[in-house]
């Protein structure tokens, strides 16, 4: 049997130990052949591969990215995109792909499935931790372990200069990275996608730090929006999947406190920091499950499936059910962070 394997979508810290984890338990117990596309599914697309097998994977636990690349390609918005891929998988005697991607990938990969027949197994990723079939995505844990260090240093600049300092983190449509790096980190004022926030309020909460005689901080999600506004874009540019570039919330956030307090205010975009470098000890712990997982799965004939942390388990979801909501905070969660506000 012939496996192809992808990595689709923003890259992320844990990637390459996914492609290890597939690779070395389907060569060692079942005897698979693997092909790896590259730069997402651009290589189905166009038959762009690389070989896979063990020496192809030694030494890639520890790195970040992805050695197969990576591209927000979607094949249902190209001509003939699925026909495309089926046949490149028909031409190389690739009998099952494993899709390793986030939303957008994942749901290209629902659909090839359901309406076209293309055997595929799917694997969570992204560091917003937001697809609703599992408990935890890899990638999340480094983006927030990344986020938190920033700020513990930030503090340290923000009281020496006694000026409020907003740091924007990533998060489209969840605030996971926010609240956890926020909460950790011990910042001042966090704002969320879920949650729109109140301008005046947030200055209230600046001015009486002040007070105290400390300087605050202030964590963004990137998709975060003020109850009287709109998302702040740097432009109106759409990816394949139709998505907005954001950022540039964090710029507009420090103007307006500037302006509406009198104190001096900075802002520092974490943006592609967050989802670089070498992945955490949990990351690389569930990466390599999902990936041992992800090959059973194929081996099981379970195509249409995504492998998923439930508890301390990996189970099997529908990878359409897996990706057909945006797991969002609970804003119980959310109103626990509040008591460290201001």
């Amino acid at each position: 049997m012939r496996v192809g394997v992808l990595t689709g979508g923003g890259d992320c810290p844990g990637l390459n130990a996914v492609i290890r984890g597939i690779v070395r338990k389907g060569v060692q117990e079942y005897g698979y052949d693997f092909t790896g596309f590259r730069d997402g599914w651009r290589g189905p697309l166009e038959g762009d591969t690389m070989r896979l097998d063990i020496p192809a994977v030694r030494g890639i636990l520890p790195r970040g990215g992805t050695i197969l690349g990576s591209s927000r390609t979607n094949p249902l918005k190209t001509a003939d995109g699925p026909a495309r891929v089926r046949r490149t998988l028909s031409e190389l005697d690739v009998d099952a792909l494993v899709v390793i991607g986030g939303e957008d990938t994942l749901g290209v990969a629902a659909t090839l499935w359901a309406e076209y027949g293309v055997p595929c197994v799917g694997v969570p990723k992204t560091i917003d931790n937001d697809l609703s079939g599992t408990d935890w995505t890899f990638g999340f844990d480094t983006a927030v372990n990344i986020a938190t260090e920033a700020i513990d240093r930030l503090h340290t600049t923000a009281e020496s200069h006694m000026r409020v300092l907003v740091v924007e983190v990533m998060g489209r449509h969840a605030g996971w990275i926010a609240l956890h790096s926020g909460l950790a980190g011990g910042a001042n004022v966090i704002l969320i996608p879920e949650q729109r926030f109140d301008l005046d309020q947030v200055c209230a909460w600046v001015e009486n730090r002040f007070r105290i005689r400390y300087a605050p901080i202030v964590v963004v999600a990137e998709g975060a929006m003020p109850r009287d506004g709109d998302l702040v874009l740097k432009d109106g540019t759409l990816d394949s999947f139709g998505h907005v570039r954001l950022s540039g919330i964090g710029e507009w956030l420090a103007d307006q406190i500037e302006k509406r307090t009198g104190k001096e205010a900075r802002t520092t975009v974490l943006g592609h920091v967050q989802r670089g470098g070498t992945p955490s000890a949990f990351d690389r712990w569930l990466a390599t499950r999902f990936g041992l997982h992800a090959i059973d799965a194929v081996h099981d004939g379970d195509f249409g499936a995504m492998v998923a942390l439930r508890g301390t388990d990996i189970v099997r979801v529908p990878i359409g059910e897996a990706t057909a909501a945006v797991k969002t905070v609970d804003p119980a969660l959310y109103q626990e962070a509040g008591v460290f506000f201001g």
